[in-house]
């Protein structure tokens, strides 16, 4: 191991700094460490603590108006629980009839269910707004009655719809009987 280390010693040979410091050096040296260092004033530190606490006040008080007047509204599943029921089995019935409804999506049925779609749209739009109105008032029966007869509607909507695809279905098929 020494051996080694005088080998790593040879080969630095005449790369080491060995000349003395300048007179006065210690004396610059000791002077500099007793030289204050730059700190931040104090008053930039009380005006930076006194912005961070202003912005956190204003992005608390954002958060909850835009909380408040969210435009978002009430659906009716937080009137009661009947009321969650309900808005469940609507739900659960337009999927289902939406589904059967594409299903018999073709070139002849394209047009019926397309102007279908834009009606519902209509009615989905006009319950949104119903959720803005419950969500003011609560208590008030009517938006909620409203709120049902629009779920009414958009089932008896594809229900309809399916009837007519059923209908077409049936006069193709006679047209087709009576050419064979």
């Amino acid at each position: 191991m020494k051996d080694n280390l005088d080998d790593i010693f040879k080969n630095l040979k005449g790369q080491f700094d060995i000349e003395a410091p300048k007179p006065g050096h210690f004396n610059r040296f000791k002077d500099k460490l007793k030289q204050p260092k730059n700190k931040p004033k104090k008053n930039n530190i009380k005006l930076y603590s006194v912005i961070t606490i202003a912005a956190s006040i204003l992005l608390l008080f954002g958060v909850w108006l835009g909380a408040s007047f969210s435009n978002k509204g009430m659906e009716l599943a937080k009137v009661s629980t009947e009321m969650k029921e309900t808005q469940s089995y609507f739900v659960t019935t337009i999927k289902k009839e939406l589904s059967l409804i594409e299903k018999e999506r073709n070139n002849t049925t394209d047009q019926l269910i397309t102007d279908a779609l834009k009606q519902i749209k209509k009615l989905e739009n006009e319950y949104n707004k119903l959720t803005l109105e419950l969500k003011l008032s609560t208590t008030d029966k009517r938006i909620i009655y409203a709120m049902i007869s629009n779920f009414q509607q958009r089932i008896e909507i594809l229900q309809s719809v399916l009837i007519q695809i059923n209908e077409i279905k049936q006069l193709k098929s006679e047209e087709n009987e009576n050419y064979v």
